[in-house]
């Protein structure tokens, strides 16, 4: 019997290694949803999602220390996407990153390296731009996935103090828990403020879980992780655009 239901071919599908959080995962998804022009269902793309929360924890396995390596359940999650029918894969998750090459090395269809797109994308933008702001999990700056693809293009990275980055995990890890009201937000905010005030011209927004409560006004000029991801995802599936992966960054 024929499969009504495959793609034309002018349409890549992606596949969302997701889970990572599963609150992030979702919120990516209406993001391609409200990027996405259609006038009914069918001209939405077709998004082939693992919304995996069981993937083991990045921040056990790199802060902690003491953590199982989340890497091999990743590489597992990109075949089964790729034998479902993903024509690209995309981790919407900044952290998880510091993996990308166990599931990339796993499969045969190109990989968006998130962090390295998010550069890019605040360097073509900011032209002379000097120093550029993280917001994001402690294991992101102890892996320093934003500080290396940063340095290359000439541009030093400036974090949170150590005890404002404690309160931005703190943060982080209340908007896993479901936490994302008023009190939140503004603490997220007076984070964002003191990021400015060391001299931060734009601020990345480098946990997915941060753009779920990024909306509104920020003390800072901001670059949302999340937002970029959404825009790369539509572009490649629906224009046609190389994927942005590790290989084929400038």
């Amino acid at each position: 019997m024929e499969n009504t239901c495959q793609h034309s071919g002018a349409e890549k599908i992606p596949g969302i290694l997701g889970g990572m959080g599963p609150e992030a995962t979702v919120d990516l998804m209406k993001r391609i949803i409200a990027l996405t022009p259609a006038a009914d269902d069918i001209d939405h793309l077709r998004c082939i999602v693992d919304n995996n929360p069981k993937v083991p924890s990045r921040m056990k396995a790199i802060i902690d220390g003491d953590g199982e390596d989340p890497g091999p359940c990743m590489a597992d999650m990109g075949k089964r996407l790729e034998a479902w029918g993903a024509d690209f894969l995309v981790i919407p998750c900044n952290t998880a990153h510091h993996y990308y090459y166990n599931v990339a090395d796993a499969v045969s269809i190109p990989v968006v390296h998130l962090v390295d797109l998010v550069v890019e994308t605040v360097v073509s933008a900011n032209p002379g731009i000097r120093k550029a702001g993280v917001l994001a999990s402690t294991a992101v700056l102890m892996t320093k996935l934003y500080e290396t693809r940063f340095a290359a293009r000439g541009v030093d990275v400036v974090y949170p103090d150590a005890p404002v980055q404690d309160q931005l995990l703190g943060v982080i890890r209340r908007v896993k828990a479901g936490e994302t009201g008023e009190k939140v937000r503004q603490d997220f905010s007076d984070i964002c403020a003191h990021l400015a005030a060391k001299g931060a011209e734009v601020g990345i927004l480098g946990c997915t879980e941060l753009g779920i409560i990024g909306g509104g006004e920020l003390p800072i000029r901001s670059v949302d992780a999340a937002d970029v991801l959404a825009r790369e995802i539509v572009a490649v599936a629906r224009e046609g655009k190389m994927p942005h992966t590790e290989l084929s960054a400038p």
